[in-house]
């Protein structure tokens, strides 16, 4: 079983820095956000840190990002990061300064450890819900969506996309949906015709968006 990851603070402070200096160049204090993600963490037990609790420090690291540039993905992962560097303009969670700052990273309040499971407000998963939240509700203009063809259940609700970013996306600031259905040499299981990619684009038309999809 995996504890915290050694050495994340340095791990973490230095993302920060390369972020702010050399990836997109800004000014935050990243021995602040350091200081307000140790204080959310070890002030609560492994399986009661909240959304909430993460409150300061994301207070402490506001970003804006530019419309028709978000890219979304579930169960796509190395793929996303092939397709976002072929199209250099997509932005993904993880070009957010908390996705680059903690990507990969597993953290506890360094007493016990516990699955993503055994608890509802596991630290690092309230940590992304939230990430994912606010990436969700700063989406404009044009969103692209990215799934993998070539499985069974392409589209979740389980998962973080289907669980809190589809509902943080507002119909009054996205103007089309673009869902890219993609599929590896196994070939295709589900497509926008088929599976579950029709019930994602059935609550995307409940909510009012007008969408596109390509496979």
């Amino acid at each position: 079983q995996l504890g915290t990851t050694p050495n994340i603070k340095h791990i973490a402070v230095g993302r920060c820095y390369t972020y702010t200096t050399l990836v997109n160049p800004s000014l935050y204090d990243c021995e602040e956000i350091w200081r307000q993600f140790e204080e959310a963490v070890i002030s609560h037990s492994s399986c009661n840190v909240t959304v909430e609790d993460y409150y300061h420090m994301f207070n402490a690291m506001p970003q804006i990002w530019p419309c028709d540039n978000f890219l979304f993905w579930s169960k796509t992962r190395t793929l996303m990061h092939s397709y976002a560097a072929v199209f250099r303009h997509f932005w993904t969670l993880e070009d957010t300064l908390v996705g680059y700052m903690f990507n990969d990273l597993i953290w506890f309040d360094f007493s016990s450890c516990p699955e993503w499971s055994a608890c509802r407000n596991h630290p690092v998963y309230s940590l992304w819900r939230q990430a994912s939240q606010n990436f969700a509700e700063m989406a404009c203009g044009n969103i692209t969506i990215l799934l993998n063809g070539s499985i069974f259940n392409a589209f979740s609700r389980k998962s973080m996309f289907g669980s809190v970013e589809l509902d943080s996306l507002n119909p009054q600031r996205v103007n089309y949906v673009n869902i890219k259905v993609v599929t590896n040499l196994d070939g295709p299981h589900e497509s926008c015709s088929q599976g579950s990619i029709v019930d994602l684009i059935q609550i995307l038309q409940s909510r009012g968006f007008h969408w596109t999809c390509t496979d």
